[in-house]
């Protein structure tokens, strides 16, 4: 119950971060960004080459 509780309050840790470095600078430029899909795909490949092949 503790390390979940430690987890949670890291988690929100982090987010708070985020929040306040988005309150400070706003949004990226939306042209800067990498889509989402492009991130999937990529994250996706990686947990494939991870993971051997089954024959």
């Amino acid at each position: 119950m503790h390390a979940y509780a430690a987890k949670s309050r890291a988690d929100a840790d982090w987010y708070a971060v985020v929040l306040e470095d988005i309150a400070t600078n706003g949004l990226p430029d939306p042209e800067q960004c990498t889509p989402w899909e492009k991130l999937r795909e990529a994250r996706l490949t990686r947990l494939a080459a991870q993971r051997p092949a089954v024959a």
